[in-house]
């Protein structure tokens, strides 16, 4: 399987009526031209770049850099202050009810001191502007909407995959490094139809049609129903994870290991939404392509 390129193109949208922070002086951006251009540079020197390595080593001191220089261009500009504090407290009322949420851990920020460390969102889950959405049909070609809340807002891009299943389902994929290039485009006022999260469009496949519409699979579904027989009526989640044990098992009969038929689940299976009418047994479904056991 030939990996597969990253967003080619962004479409951005602007709430129609924004507050006006302060704007950026020379000063900011001096200091983001430069603070990215030490992080380019560790990347490079990192992948052996030979350009890159007449400089002298700058490691993770490159990438802290352009990290620590975004915060205080947060600080400064009170760039989505507000914003952060209200997703921050709807997730600790979450966590209030018992709901499983990351919250701020100093022991993995950079920088790992100050209001970053304590106060920030944790990373890993996407939210209405975008973040770590694993969304594997987001490849090269594809038109993305985002919300942009304030004046002057920045955009970053990254957790480019070789390989992907829908749904990751053991938290990670076939992650590479890549190169991702990016086209913007501001359309003003339409912020507002993007509250529910951000909006994608391909105009072709989003992948090879043999991978992205494959001819041969194997399939196993799940429903809602509990191992010692209670029906947990609607519940989606418990769906998703009986249909992905189903294919484990069915992995296993063509013998593959537990944990190996687990690992390709992650970067293979699909898990499809099958049909949440039915109640009160949704089903959901997960697909693998025959294709990547003869090749």
């Amino acid at each position: 399987m030939k990996p597969v390129p990253l967003i080619a193109a962004a479409l951005l949208a602007v709430p129609a009526a924004a507050q006006e922070p302060p704007r950026f002086t020379l000063e900011h951006r001096m200091l983001l031209r430069c603070s990215a251009v030490f992080a380019i540079v560790a990347g490079e020197q990192e992948r052996g770049v030979a350009s890159a390595l007449a400089y002298p080593r700058l490691g993770e001191r490159g990438r802290e850099y352009f990290t620590r220089t975004g915060a205080r261009l947060v600080d400064d500009l009170s760039l989505s202050r507000e914003q952060v504090a209200a997703w921050a407290k709807r997730e600790q009322a979450l966590l209030s009810r018992g709901g499983l949420v990351l919250t701020p851990d100093p022991a993995g920020a950079v920088p790992g001191k100050g209001a970053a460390a304590t106060e920030g969102l944790r990373t890993i889950p996407p939210r209405e502007n975008g973040g770590n959405m694993d969304v594997k049909q987001m490849t090269k070609g594809c038109t993305l909407q985002l919300p942009v809340a304030v004046e002057g807002a920045l955009f970053s891009v990254g957790d480019g995959h070789f390989a992907q299943g829908d749904g990751e389902v053991c938290v990670t994929a076939v992650e590479m490094g890549a190169t991702a290039v990016v086209k913007f485009k501001v359309v003003k006022g339409a912020g507002k139809s993007l509250a529910r999260g951000p909006r994608f469009r391909h105009r072709d496949y989003f992948a090879p049609p043999e991978w992205a519409v494959p001819k041969r699979f194997l399939a196993a579904t799940g429903m809602p129903i509990r191992d010692d027989g209670v029906n947990e009526g609607e519940n989606l989640t418990l769906a998703c994870r009986n249909a992905l044990l189903n294919m484990i098992e069915l992995l296993q009969e063509r013998g593959w290991t537990r944990e190996q038929a687990y690992v390709i689940s992650s970067v293979a299976v699909d898990l499809r939404v099958s049909n949440v009418v039915d109640v009160p047994n949704y089903v959901v479904s997960a697909l693998i392509p025959e294709a990547i056991f003869t090749r």
